[in-house]
């Protein structure tokens, strides 16, 4: 997994492609918010906001 984000790094600042950045981490954070959703005790919330 870190080989991954080491050459994922590497990638960005070779090509100077750091608007990459926010993109990956808005989809992690996505990924994330629904991973939470499948909890029942949290699934209220997180479909109060959408």
């Amino acid at each position: 997994m870190l080989s991954v984000l080491h050459q994922f790094l590497r990638f960005m600042r070779v090509y100077r492609k750091f608007w990459l950045a926010p993109v990956i981490l808005g989809l992690l954070l996505l990924g994330g918010l629904l991973v939470a959703a499948q909890s029942t005790a949290i699934a209220p919330f997180i479909y109060a906001i959408f």
